[in-house]
């Protein structure tokens, strides 16, 4: 079987929206919370969300682009362009256009286009409905824009697993050129879901924290934590057979060596209580070569709910036994919110850099303890330290779990 590596990485994140940016956003441990400015919040419980500043679809995009496309599409080129940039590929030059494929998906597409005309419809009936509305809403239309962007004619899938969309869509992908079916992929997920109708959902079922103080609304890991923050973004990565990116001199983030999918088959949106079969995901992800504990980073999937968070911490003792209280463990979302299908895009780039930079991003506003979530969460401030293996776990409604791994490549 063939070697994967990572040769390109692109960020569009509530907390900086290039990778460089992204990055010393979080060694810092800024946050991107705050009141809500994409809607009106004063009927809404739930005020606060992780929204992206300061990216201007034109500036990054084409006009007929940005006019034909969704919020989250926009947000998934602009990271791919990135991306591709960044790993220096170019479909009929440095690949084979027919061998790069695109696997990008989105927990729920273009929810913004569906609101918008909804009310169209609503305000003037059919004929106010734009002949766009379908191709900008359906979910598998970033990976369609993404592929005709770059001509990748390789397999193009849009996975759809909730929360953990992203980190799925990396992982099929690392399986795919595994067994050789391409050269090099594009994939990860997107998401922006900052709508009204969006936050009554997820806040009528109590999923979502009613804070109103941006530095005590998404804590992961904390005794106060009451709900997760909506965020918003893109992540994704560029992976690569080892040998074809090795002859073209293409510079190497890191190796992915394992993937673990597993579901658990318990109830359509809280987790398992025991954990188990996120434990296992865990497992099935880690290489046989295991670093020492003290080297390994879990990019948790945090999310700041009652229930994940114990869950997660009981999940990562099944896998790791004795060791577990030696990982070195964060949630990001302390920052960037809850980027739904594309948190896992996002989070596989942060440990990745704390793979790259021997560097472990804070979880911030830890300052609680929760006896029942006693691990080493790396509270409030970035941590230097050896950095050998880089975990991301990713859990979504219905069950569905999914953990990558990445080391260092080895010498040879």
């Amino acid at each position: 079987m063939n070697r994967v590596v990572v040769t390109g990485m692109g960020a569009v994140t509530p907390i900086g929206t290039t990778v460089p940016a992204y990055w010393d956003a979080l060694k810092a441990g800024v946050c991107g919370i705050d009141v809500i400015t994409a809607f009106d919040v004063s009927e809404s419980k739930c005020t606060l969300a992780a929204e992206v500043k300061d990216f201007d679809p034109a500036a990054r995009l084409d006009k007929t682009t940005t006019r034909k496309t969704d919020r989250y599409t926009q947000f998934a080129l602009a990271a791919a362009d990135e991306a591709m940039q960044d790993a220096g590929l170019v479909c009929g030059e440095t690949v084979d256009a027919e061998a790069i494929g695109v696997y990008v998906g989105s927990g729920i597409g273009g929810f913004g286009t569906l609101c918008a005309e909804h009310e169209a419809y609503l305000n003037g009936g059919s004929r106010k409905v734009s002949s766009l509305f379908i191709p900008k809403m359906i979910s598998n239309i970033a990976a369609g824009n993404i592929a005709i962007r770059f001509g990748a004619k390789g397999p193009n899938m849009s996975h759809a697993t909730a929360c953990a969309t992203a980190s799925t869509a990396i992982g099929e992908a690392y399986r795919t050129i595994l067994h050789g079916y391409a050269d090099a992929m594009i994939c990860g997920g997107a998401e922006a879901s900052v709508n009204p109708l969006a936050v009554a959902g997820f806040g009528n079922m109590s999923a979502l924290s009613q804070a109103a103080d941006r530095d005590a609304a998404s804590l992961p890991f904390d005794a106060r934590r009451a709900g997760f923050v909506m965020g918003e973004g893109a992540g994704i990565l560029v992976l690569e057979e080892y040998e074809h990116a090795k002859a073209r001199g293409a510079k190497i983030y890191a190796e992915i060596v394992g993937y673990g999918a597993t579901c658990d088959a318990h109830h359509i949106t809280a987790p398992d209580p025991e954990g188990t079969q996120v434990a296992r995901a865990i497992r099935l992800a880690l290489p046989d070569d295991m670093p020492a504990p003290e080297t390994v980073y879990l990019n948790a999937h945090g999310t700041g709910t009652p229930l994940n968070d114990k869950t997660e911490t009981m999940a990562v003792k099944r896998a790791f036994g004795d060791d577990a209280a030696k990982i070195h463990i964060s949630s990001t979302k302390s920052m960037t919110g809850h980027m739904l299908g594309a948190a896992g895009g996002a989070e596989a780039i942060a440990a990745i850099l704390a793979l790259d930079n021997d560097c472990i991003p804070p979880t911030i506003h830890l300052e609680t303890p929760d006896p029942e979530c006693d691990l080493d969460y790396t509270p409030n401030t970035a941590c230097c330290t050896e950095v050998n293996l880089a975990l991301s776990t990713s859990l979504g409604f219905g069950g569905h779990n999914a953990c990558l791994a990445f080391r260092k490549l080895p010498r040879e």
